[in-house]
């Protein structure tokens, strides 16, 4: 196989910002950097972001200015010129009870128009703004969780425990036949024509190939072979999934879907996807999907239309 996802296309894989990790026990660091003039706040109400008034952007304020809210520490602008902090900007977020209004954003809608600094922002804020919401208990013995190390831990006070933020990892495969057609499948909950390649969650002691050849014949039947190929990997903190991205070739074709997730799985020639996007039956996943960058990865150059 000779395909590949071009370089700098996942837009939730760019990341530009510092994450100074060194700096999220030092609270007397911290509180210098929150008071600083320079300092950099993105407000973030469940997994969207409060966003420009064009919606091109995020909506940066001053400490000062911040609402109340979960405060936690994203990292350091080392390329922003030295201010308070003495090593760069600092920038937090402040997580907030509701849903945001209408100037608020997901990634979705955003993904695909921030640029590197502000995608990386993002995605990390959004991914512990969604971990804290659901791990506010120990889940060793039920107790009421603290917020430590600047946001990024949650410590048990009654049996010492600290809980750290989780990433699933899942594989999401563009699976390849012996005549380099692709195989997309239909999820049971999609209308007809929408169409993407294969994913699924790694299980406990599995390794990311055997996840893939697992997921593709529970989904479809169909049989992956040996041939292999890691392709690139993006967060996607909706909640908190990591999708790590594959080629891999079939060694037996058939398709027999499970009729559970997947209505329908297809054999595709590049003509064959060309002519249904073109005739608007045929709808792609997003801009900022691994799985659009591993289709227009096989097919060899961009596709319009998506969901």
């Amino acid at each position: 196989m000779a395909y590949s996802i071009a370089p700098g296309s996942l837009a939730l894989s760019r990341s530009v910002l510092d994450r100074a990790a060194d700096r999220r026990r030092d609270d007397d660091w911290l509180e210098k950097a929150w008071s600083a003039d320079d300092t950099q706040v993105v407000v973030v109400a469940g997994d969207k972001l409060q966003v420009v008034d064009d919606r091109s952007a995020l909506r940066f304020v001053t400490p000062a200015d911040a609402p109340d809210g979960l405060r936690i520490f994203l990292g350091i602008d080392r390329d922003s010129g030295a201010g308070q902090t003495a090593e760069g900007r600092a920038v937090f977020g402040v997580v907030v009870k509701g849903d945001g209004d209408e100037s608020y954003g997901g990634l979705r809608e955003l993904g695909a128009v921030l640029d590197d600094r502000e995608a990386g922002i993002a995605v990390n804020v959004i991914g512990l703004s969604n971990w804290h919401a659901v791990h506010t208990h120990c889940a060793n013995c039920g107790e009421h969780t603290e917020v430590v190390e600047a946001g990024h831990v949650r410590h048990c006070p009654n049996c010492g425990l600290n809980h750290f933020p989780r990433s699933d990892p899942a594989i999401i495969v563009l699976v390849t036949d012996d005549q380099d057609r692709a195989l997309l499948g239909r999820n049971e909950a999609w209308p007809a024509g929408r169409y993407s390649t294969l994913a699924g969650f790694v299980e406990p002691g599995e390794s990311l190939e055997n996840a893939v050849r697992r997921e593709v014949l529970e989904e479809t039947g169909v049989v992956v072979g040996p041939d292999i190929e890691y392709a690139g990997s993006q967060p996607w903190p909706l909640p908190s999934s990591l999708m790590l991205g594959f080629y891999a070739r079939a060694s037996a074709f058939d398709i027999e879907v499970d009729a559970d997730e997947i209505a329908e799985a297809k054999w595709f020639t590049r003509e064959d996807l060309r002519a249904l996007v073109e005739a608007g039956t045929m709808a792609l996943p997003g801009a900022i999907s691994i799985s659009r960058r591993l289709i227009e990865g096989w097919y060899g150059d961009s596709l319009t239309g998506s969901w």
